[in-house]
């Protein structure tokens, strides 16, 4: 059984910073393309960053380069999503995917989303 579970995220001000983390179990974090993904009230969901399989090149959305920073941790099979200089468009809920080989079948995991808003 998969699950992916993100926590981290909450209220802060503009200019503020959070630290999302997702910890996978039934799955091991280095073998799969590991994203971040984020959907606001009203709009379609948006990619936000993406480590690949086995070697650690990421690659960020728009919105995300320059001000987040993704990283994973094997020995805690959890990825993270260090998100700085926030401002209210950030304002989202933020989820993990985890897409790979599961046994004999392609998949594609989701965590259930944290929270993230962005107000003064």
């Amino acid at each position: 059984q998969v699950h992916i579970v993100e926590s981290g995220g909450g209220l802060v001000q503009p200019g503020g910073s959070l630290r999302l983390s997702c910890a996978a179990s039934g799955v091991t974090v280095e073998n799969f393309v590991m994203k971040w993904y984020r959907q606001a009230p009203g709009k379609e969901r948006e990619f936000v960053a993406a480590i690949t399989a086995f070697a650690d090149v990421i690659d960020y959305g728009d919105s995300a380069k320059g001000r987040f920073t993704m990283s994973r941790d094997k020995d805690k099979n959890t990825v993270y999503l260090q998100m700085n200089n926030l401002n209210a468009e950030d304002t989202a809920v933020y989820y993990c995917n985890a897409e790979g080989w599961h046994g004999p079948k392609y998949g594609n995991f989701w965590g259930q989303g944290t929270q993230v808003s962005v107000s003064s």
